[in-house]
């Protein structure tokens, strides 16, 4: 990277806030880091971010907008990108600072600075994956995905969940594969920057469940279409936010947009909602988002928290009872202090796991340890979301085993398609 790109790092609060995203969210560690760097605090937001861009425009009418044809996909390696393109602030997940202006490269969300930043995320300099040419890329339109056209596959409820009950979930249950097709709209709700997705077949018997997902710090909800893809597959309803604060200002406003869909006549998704069983998700900031959503809305019944977790290492344990809550992090990821010491909290008393993504090949390291980092939940880990909201909001009471024990594939098994194993726990089960 240009040695003039280092120079102008003062100035470029865009990247010092994307470093600082997932480990701060007090003011005051904003100020001293920003002091650190050669920033102004002052022109600092409380999240750690420099004030991102309101997702102007109106809300668009999703029966107007065009849906989008690209696939879905993951890397599988902890050297994670913007696996659809899109103008990310130029900052490689593995420690690398990428020229934003080149071709395929990605880099979004409140990626590792390691390179230029000491001690944000470990050494070493991960290059950037290009997706579109990787040869483990898991595209959404594979052999290996079911479309719900398919004359092989019926689109019915799940077999596992009884036929009389319970919300609608794709039949098979591989959260690893894509199993209906969707429809994808972008540039809608939450002011007109969010993303709207769901199954192309809508159950005429069942609901849906919702799962609100919220991306990191400073990218795009697009540069997440594969995980919000897949769990759309599934048979849930999604909706993407423009952004994610350390807060409830853009989910409690989109969940409220999809509800008043959900009891306009006319509307495609009128009465094909459970507003009941609401999950909330995200990466990085999009983490904290769906941890406080799950504190602060009634609707919001359980959250997974992708490469995330409370500055103060507290919030966990002010999620009321009747709630659930899951963990998904990188071993070597700089979220990892976060992550552990919210989940860690003596105080935390509701059914919670800490799922941890170990042996990968990357070189952002925590703890000693180095391999899969910042980006590993979303793209590598997807799997993992996709089985907690089934389980969760869909009933399916057999995952459990999945989770909770002492062998269940997330507690001791390995990462479908990709290198290493899941070290996780779980408590208060």
């Amino acid at each position: 990277m240009k040695s003039q790109f280092f120079k102008n790092l003062a100035k470029g609060l865009v990247i010092v806030s994307a470093a600082l995203a997932v480990v701060n969210c007090d003011e005051s560690t904003v100020s001293a880091a920003a002091e650190q760097y050669g920033a102004d605090p002052s022109l600092l937001s409380s999240s750690g971010m420099a004030d991102p861009a309101l997702g102007g425009g109106a809300v668009v009418d999703p029966t107007l907008a065009s849906s989008s044809s690209d696939a879905g996909f993951f890397p599988g390696s902890s050297a994670v990108v913007d696996p659809f393109g899109g103008s990310g602030e130029g900052v490689g997940q593995g420690g690398e600072i990428v020229d934003p202006t080149s071709s395929s490269l990605a880099g979004g969300d409140d990626a590792c600075l390691a390179s230029s930043l000491p001690d944000a995320c470990g050494p070493g300099t991960n290059p950037i994956v290009n997706l579109s040419s990787s040869s483990n890329v898991n595209p959404a339109s594979s052999s290996a995905v079911k479309p719900a056209s398919s004359s092989s596959e019926k689109v019915v409820s799940s077999s596992s969940e009884k036929a009389d009950d319970g919300i609608f979930l794709a039949e098979g249950g591989d959260e690893n594969k894509n199993l209906m097709e969707v429809e994808y709209i972008r540039n809608t709700a939450d002011n007109g920057g969010g993303v709207l997705c769901y199954p192309k077949q809508l159950s005429s018997t069942k609901k849906h469940g919702v799962v609100l997902w919220g991306p990191g710090g400073g990218s795009n909800p697009n540069d997440y279409e594969g995980i919000i893809r897949r769990l759309a597959s599934h048979g849930f309803v999604v909706v993407a936010t423009s952004e994610s604060p350390d807060g409830t200002d853009r989910g409690i406003p989109a969940l409220n947009w999809l509800e008043k869909k959900n009891t306009t006549q006319g509307d495609p998704l009128y009465g094909k909602l459970d507003m009941t069983k609401v999950g909330a998700s995200g990466h990085s900031m999009g983490g904290l988002q769906s941890e406080k959503m799950l504190i602060n809305d009634k609707r919001v019944v359980t959250a997974v928290l992708n490469n995330s977790g409370a500055f103060n290492h507290a919030e966990l344990a002010n999620v009321p009872q009747g709630k659930t809550a899951a963990i998904v992090y990188g071993e070597g990821g700089m979220e990892r202090p976060n992550a552990e010491g919210d989940y860690n909290n003596n105080n935390v008393r509701i059914p919670a796991c800490l799922l941890k993504m170990t042996g990968g090949q990357g070189n952002e390291c925590q703890n000693g340890e180095c391999g899969w980092g910042h980006g590993s939940g979303p793209w590598g880990g997807m799997a993992a979301t996709v089985s907690w909201m089934r389980w969760h909001l869909g009933g399916e009471t057999d995952r459990k085993a999945d989770f909770v024990g002492t062998t269940g594939k997330y507690i001791d098994g390995a990462i479908i398609g990709a290198q290493g194993k899941w070290k996780g726990q779980c408590k208060n089960f």
